[in-house]
């Protein structure tokens, strides 16, 4: 049987070190690389091409439900796993509609992490009991009903407005995104036509609303 390669993407080391020791008991699986944030775990995926990814939500730069949803895009061969402290069935849903192919919350034993992997790696679907087992038929009923707010906006202007809403300048966020400041600006301006919101505070209620960035503690 192959090794199944792992990335492992959050932004606490000591979170990283810990989940790298569990899956140390885990035979038939390797971590080849970690990532601190939603961007360079896109780098890894797109540089390693490893089978799973174990993602964390809240991140700083890019979450982890917005570079799930990449990764599914442009990647979909790399199945993502989203790991979360948080078990309602609301998270559970956002992460379906990224694309995530399982959901686990922090606390779950090392059992459980073993089951994750290996649905995942088989191509399954696999939600930590915890969540809820009602959580796919609530996703798909909400799904219909209700459409995505978020799909009004580019993967660009998504990313945009989390650094926004994180407290980024446009001047950082042009350095960082390795874009112009006018185009920036463009973005921006685009992001409050695209939502109606006009100003940076509706801006980051609204991110906050949609899980697009945590909520301050």
């Amino acid at each position: 049987m192959n090794t199944l390669r792992l990335v492992l993407a959050d932004d606490h080391v000591l979170v990283r070190a810990g989940i790298r020791s569990l899956l140390g008991t885990l035979p038939g699986v390797a971590v080849v690389a970690e990532a601190r944030d939603g961007l360079e775990a896109l780098g890894l995926v797109e540089k390693l091409r490893p089978d799973i990814v174990l993602m964390d939500i809240a991140m700083p730069g890019l979450n982890g439900l917005e570079a799930t949803a990449r990764i599914a895009r442009d990647h979909p061969e790399t199945r993502v796993i989203i790991l979360s402290m948080h078990v309602s069935e609301e998270y559970g849903a956002r992460a379906l509609r990224a694309g995530a192919a399982g959901y686990l919350p922090k606390d779950a034993d090392v059992r459980e992490l073993e089951l994750a992997i290996g649905a995942v790696a088989r191509g399954d679907t696999y939600l930590s009991p915890a969540v809820s087992t009602h959580v796919v038929a609530d996703y798909r009923r909400r799904l219909a009903e209700a459409p995505d707010v978020l799909a009004r906006l580019t993967p660009r202007q998504r990313e945009v407005l989390q650094l926004l809403a994180e407290g980024s300048s446009t001047k950082e966020i042009a350095f960082r995104l390795k874009l112009s400041i006018k185009t920036v600006e463009t973005h921006r301006a685009q992001i409050m036509e695209r939502l109606d919101i006009h100003d940076l505070a509706g801006l980051v209620r609204f991110a906050v609303r949609t899980g697009l960035v945590a909520p301050d503690p």
